[in-house]
């Protein structure tokens, strides 16, 4: 996965929105004003996503490349190293679950104006 790849699908989810309330080399998405996904966008080395705290903990056993979140809340959050070998199609998915658990936590208005 590169950083375009990245912003791609990102963006295509529902209601996301493209920031950098962190200065202009943290790219961060978020879906109704919550963060879902981060990255540095000089240097695409690593992706923040949030997750379920007991899958975090499993991922962070499986997978090598799945490290607690840096700078984020470790019981919340992953950082995944995106040139570590995990197949680009389960990062989309971790990406989407990310997007997921934030929707989950929306009030019903905000989810129904996003289409869940």
């Amino acid at each position: 996965m590169n950083l375009a790849q990245f912003q791609e699908y990102c963006l295509s989810l529902p209601g996301v929105t493209e920031e950098f309330p962190f200065g202009e080399e943290t790219l961060v998405y978020k879906v109704a004003g919550k963060i879902f996904a981060l990255s540095g966008i000089g240097n695409f080395e690593t992706v923040n996503l949030k997750c379920d705290p007991d899958e975090a903990v499993e991922l962070r056993e499986r997978y090598e490349g799945v490290t607690p979140g840096y700078h984020m809340n470790k019981k919340h959050w992953n950082t995944v190293d995106v040139h570590s070998g995990i197949p680009n199609k389960l990062r989309l998915e971790w990406i989407r679950k990310s997007y997921n658990l934030v929707v989950a936590s929306l009030p019903k208005k905000e989810r129904e104006k996003l289409g869940q």
